[in-house]
C-alpha cells in the first residue's frame, strides 16, 4: 500500500459554508416549539485544515459537531456549501475521495459475530488493498492498539474499549490521508485513551490532515494546533492554541458559551 508521508506534500482541505437541515415529526416539532419542520443542525460553517495539524471542533452535545464530520467525510450529503480537498469539489470524485478518508464514531457499529481479524480483513478489501498489504497492516495496528491477544474473539464478547480500539484499527485500515474522529477516547480507559493520543500524534508527524471532535477541554489542549468552538450549528470562534497561552480553551469557551446565550434566549434548536 503507497503511503503519502512526504512533508513536501500538503494537502489542503477547505469546509465552505456548509449547511445541513433535518426534518422533524410532527411530535418533534411540537416539542422543540418550532414553527418549522426542519432543524437546523449546521448553518453556515467553514474552515480550512492543512496536512500535518490536528484541528478540533469544541462544543456541547448537539451543538453540531457529529453532523459537521458526517458531511466531511461525505457519510451525509450537504444542503448548501462545498468541501474541498486541493482546490478540488469532493463531490466531483466521491469514490476518490472516500479512499482517502478514515472515519471513526463512538456510533460505529460492528458485527457481533464476527472477529477482530476477520472484520478487518474484509473493510480492508473493500479498498481493493492485497491479502499482503492488508495482513501488514492489521499486524502492525493490533500490536500498535493490544489487539492480538483479543483478535479471533466474537466482538461480542469483547469489552466496550477494545470494540472501540478494533474500529480505531479498521477506520485506519487503508491509511488515508485525512482522519476524521468523533469523540476518539469515548469508552476507552486512561491507558487506552492514552494510546491513542499518542497515535494521533504520530499520525500528525505522518503528515495527515487530523480532525477531532470533542467536548473535552484537556483533549483538546493536549493535541490540537487549533479549534473552533461551534454552538447551535454555527461557527463562534477559531482559536490558535500554539499563540494562545494567556487563557485556558475552557475559560475563552466559556466566555463564548455564556455570551451567544445571553443574547440567544430562545436559540434551542431555531
Amino acid at each position: 500500500m503507497e503511503t503519502n508521508n512526504n512533508n513536501n506534500n500538503i494537502n489542503i482541505l477547505e469546509i465552505i459554508n456548509i449547511k445541513k437541515s433535518f426534518k422533524l415529526t410532527k411530535k418533534e416539532q411540537e416539542s422543540k416549539k418550532l414553527t418549522s419542520p426542519y432543524l437546523k443542525a449546521v448553518d453556515n460553517l467553514s474552515f480550512k485544515v492543512k496536512s500535518g495539524e490536528i484541528f478540533g471542533l469544541l462544543g456541547p452535545n448537539g451543538a453540531g459537531k457529529t453532523t459537521a464530520l458526517r458531511m466531511i467525510s461525505s457519510l451525509i450529503s450537504l444542503d448548501e456549501g462545498k468541501i474541498l480537498f486541493n482546490n478540488k469539489d469532493i463531490k466531483d470524485d466521491l469514490f476518490s475521495y472516500r479512499k482517502k478518508v478514515g472515519f471513526l464514531t463512538f456510533e460505529l457499529k460492528l458485527d457481533d459475530f464476527f472477529t477482530p481479524s476477520y472484520t478487518f480483513f474484509y473493510m480492508s478489501s473493500l479498498y481493493g488493498i492485497n491479502k499482503e498489504e492488508i495482513f501488514k497492516r492489521r499486524d502492525y495496528l493490533f500490536s500498535l492498539f493490544e489487539i492480538n491477544d483479543f483478535k479471533d474473539i466474537k466482538i461480542k464478547d469483547l469489552s466496550t474499549g477494545m470494540k472501540q480500539k478494533v474500529s480505531l484499527a479498521i477506520s485506519l485500515a487503508h491509511n488515508p490521508d485525512i482522519i476524521i474522529f468523533d469523540e476518539p477516547t469515548n469508552g476507552l480507559d486512561i491507558v487506552a485513551s492514552k494510546e491513542v493520543l499518542n497515535y494521533l500524534l504520530k499520525l500528525k508527524s505522518e503528515n495527515k490532515i487530523i480532525i477531532v471532535s470533542s467536548h473535552i477541554f484537556s483533549l483538546i489542549e493536549k493535541i490540537c494546533d487549533r479549534v473552533l468552538i461551534i454552538l447551535n450549528g454555527k461557527y463562534q470562534k477559531e482559536i490558535d492554541l500554539n499563540m494562545s497561552k494567556d487563557k485556558s480553551i475552557e475559560d475563552i469557551f466559556f466566555k463564548i458559551y455564556e455570551d451567544y446565550y445571553s443574547n440567544n434566549k430562545d436559540y434551542l434548536y431555531k
